[in-house]
């Protein structure tokens, strides 16, 4: 059975804005988010909607399309590990040539549409005789190139104490006194060698008191009241 890419969720008929050059479509839209944009941690859930807004511009040689898409991002915070499910927005360009060769037509997973290798990266084809114009890899390729490697609940979050776990958002003042033994055994060297210094000048004093009273006994014994030599 032949699968035409009118059925698939993401076609746009452009039948009637292509037929001239110059005329436009408005493009107000509800679209399935196509798998593949982030993974299980953080990104967009495969099915979950997409509202896509903007414009169809005919040229001489394909169809522009200029428009916003929004869906629901949700994930974690690489920094806090908060839950995040906050609307994810994409402003994009794309064209669509008439004559870039179609791929399969597959909107069923096991195949995608790829932008044309010799087109540029934000070129894709129309299908069905430039009838249909789908956005299932236009949409995951815009999506993707989006999103952050480091999502964030917030851009100056302080993320989690590394020493016990606590939300820095919530106090930002908490932190913890820390010790380091590598210190401690610099403190104990001082503390002996202070000891060591009082040690040796208390010495130093008793011995020379020490002398000095030698040398005033052995000169008093060897004179008389007078200062004479004792007979």
């Amino acid at each position: 059975m032949a699968i035409h890419r009118s059925d698939s969720p993401w076609a746009i008929p452009v039948a009637q804005v292509g037929s001239r050059a110059g005329q436009t479509k408005s493009v107000d839209m509800v679209m399935p988010a196509p798998s593949g944009i982030g993974d299980e941690y953080f990104g967009i859930p495969e099915g979950s909607d997409v509202r896509v807004e903007g414009r169809i511009e005919s040229l001489a040689d394909g169809l522009l399309l200029t428009a916003t898409a929004t869906a629901g991002l949700v994930g974690e915070c690489s920094r806090c590990l908060k839950s995040l499910d906050q609307d994810w927005l994409v402003q994009f360009s794309a064209y669509f040539p008439y004559d870039m060769p179609e791929s399969t037509p597959d909107f069923d997973g096991d195949e995608d549409i790829d932008a044309g290798e010799d087109e540029g990266e934000d070129t894709y084809p129309l299908f069905e005789n430039a009838t249909i114009m789908d956005l299932e890899s236009t949409l995951r390729d815009f999506f993707v190139g989006s999103l952050p490697s480091q999502p964030l609940c917030k851009p100056d979050c302080l993320g989690l104490c590394p020493e016990c776990g606590a939300d820095l958002n919530a106090d930002p003042q908490h932190h913890h006194d820390t010790y380091d033994a590598r210190w401690s055994q610099l403190g104990d060297l001082k503390r002996r060698l202070e000891q060591l210094q009082d040690g040796d000048d208390g010495t130093s004093d008793e011995s020379g008191d020490g002398t000095d009273d030698d040398n005033d006994a052995g000169t008093n014994a060897g004179t008389d009241a007078n200062g004479h030599p004792a007979s």
